[in-house]
């Protein structure tokens, strides 16, 4: 079993509760606009780091990071984009990927909206964890935390940070 903590959407910007919720963490996964190198050093200090960059990231991000990951954890197939939707309005850019060979979890990130959903049709679970970061118009700064145990996605927690703006 592999505990992971999940974040999107950090802009850039560090909070030191990332490092207090992801501590148990075996491996933190980022779905994407990073921001800095900052940001992902410092997570990597915690755990093992699997990220994607979004379309706020550039230059040393753009060069370490893919658009779009897929890996295995512990059973599971995994599948990472940043601008990826969700079930039933999937990006266009990813749908051909999700409907030939659907993973059994789908997370992506950009919209700043926390959303788990199942998709029946595809199987697959779908996870946008939120954003991190300040920027954005989100209400509140979200993590997740979960576990792979097998094929199965267990024990989610949703972590609310704070309110948007506030530090």
């Amino acid at each position: 079993m592999k505990r992971i903590g999940l974040i999107s959407d950090t802009h850039g910007y560090w909070d030191e509760r990332y490092a207090k919720h992801f501590a148990e963490c075996d491996e933190i996964w980022h779905a994407g606009d990073i921001g800095s190198m900052e940001v992902a050093e410092r997570l990597s200090e915690i755990a093992l780091l699997r990220a994607v960059c979004g379309n706020c990231d550039g230059g040393d991000l753009r060069r370490l990071y893919p658009t779009l990951l897929r890996f295995r954890c512990e059973e599971a197939d995994i599948l990472i984009k940043h601008i990826g939707g969700y079930p039933g309005n999937y990006d266009r850019s990813i749908r051909g990927t999700l409907f030939v060979r659907p993973p059994q979890l789908f997370i992506s990130g950009h919209s700043h909206i926390l959303k788990v959903i199942y998709d029946k049709t595809l199987g697959c679970l779908h996870i946008n964890p939120g954003a991190a970061g300040l920027q954005g118009w989100q209400k509140t700064r979200t993590l997740v935390r979960f576990n792979v145990d097998g094929r199965e996605f267990k024990d989610l927690e949703i972590i609310e940070l704070a309110a948007r703006g506030e530090r």
